[in-house]
């Protein structure tokens, strides 16, 4: 399989009609191999427009909204990092290109050593993986100037937000099946202002208690 044709293919035909025009977006997805992050079995399928399944429940999100998510929270050089549900590490990896430094929260061990593996094996050396309630945040590593919720809740922790810096931004997917708002929090002053960026269908995080989860 050609890899680059169909990482090209996937921009062209999912991303840009689904308005990710993100330059540093779309650069990022060219250089973070999404095929490396996504299970052998399945890696035919990593640039589909689809979920793809990590086992137990787990699975990562199709691309055109992962690339989406990335996109509202507008990454900038050199911040402090919060993502909750590391998954594969395949997000994790995609925040690192510009971060700081990034902090990924993981509740099942299994995907936790398997995402340590795949950002070993990618050369991506600014990323911590733990194991742990990631809706809880990392109190110890805060403030974050961003945080990446990815998976659905019914509403965002006031802990993550309260581990916001000012002007810090937080993505989420808010809500229950069949309506999900995606999201975009940022602190002002001492509140914070939400807007919501896109309507979507997604698995909750295993944190939110929900029968089913879903992790990047």
């Amino acid at each position: 399989m050609n890899f680059e044709q169909a990482r090209y293919n996937m921009i062209e035909q999912q991303l840009r009609p689904w308005k990710v025009l993100d330059v540093d977006v779309l650069d990022v997805l060219h250089v973070v191999k999404r095929e490396e992050f996504v299970p052998a079995a399945h890696r035919r399928l990593a640039f589909a427009d689809t979920e793809i399944s990590l086992g137990n429940g787990a699975s990562m999100f199709a691309p055109k909204v992962e690339a989406h998510a990335l996109q509202a929270l507008a990454m900038k050089k050199h911040e402090n990092v919060l993502e909750v549900g590391t998954g594969s590490g395949y997000m994790a990896a995609l925040l690192a290109a510009h971060a700081d430094h990034v902090w990924s929260v993981e509740i099942d061990p299994r995907l936790a050593e398997l995402a340590r593996e795949n950002l070993r094996r990618a050369g991506v050396s600014n990323v911590n993986v733990e194991i742990g309630d990631g809706l809880a945040g990392l109190a110890d590593h805060a403030p974050f100037d961003a945080v990446m919720v990815s998976g659905a809740v019914s509403r965002v922790p006031q802990v993550l937000l309260d581990q916001l810096k000012p002007g810090g931004r937080l993505f989420v997917f808010e809500g229950e099946e069949p309506a999900i708002e995606a999201a975009l929090y940022t602190r002002v002053g001492d509140g914070v202002r939400r807007i919501a960026v896109f309507e979507t269908v997604v698995p909750a995080l295993r944190e939110a208690g929900a029968a089913r989860k879903f992790v990047f």
